[in-house]
């Protein structure tokens, strides 16, 4: 196992979870004018989630993980949230995203396996 499989993980995970943020702030962002701001629980939700993805960057980061590497995996953020979009919103996709998305997946993982030892 590469020494940087977990910092890897970890950053994977904090995509996941900064695209969850991301669509909480569109729920928060929908809310502002309509409820208190101290009411507005999504666009709180969203800077808590945030919160955590900046511990899982320096949890990442105290347990080795080379920005080299595991930066690049962050940017899976974006398929994430185009999944959030198509299943929660049903928000329609192109044939070109799709693919564009695929090549975000397949750089990412290029990044992070192709690094020099």
């Amino acid at each position: 196992m590469s020494d940087q499989f977990v910092p890897a993980l970890l950053y994977l995970v904090a995509a996941f979870v900064g695209a969850i943020g991301q669509y909480a702030y569109k729920i928060g962002g929908n809310q502002l004018g309509k409820v208190p701001l101290y009411l507005n629980y999504p666009l709180f939700l969203g800077i808590l989630l945030f919160c955590l993805v900046m511990v899982l960057f320096v949890a990442s980061f105290k347990m080795g993980g080379r920005i080299s590497v595991v930066y690049p995996i962050y940017a899976t953020t974006f398929i994430w949230g185009t999944l959030l979009g198509v299943f929660i919103d049903k928000e329609q996709v192109s044939p070109a995203q799709i693919v564009c998305t695929l090549l975000v997946v397949l750089g990412a993982g290029g990044v992070a396996f192709f690094a020099p030892r």
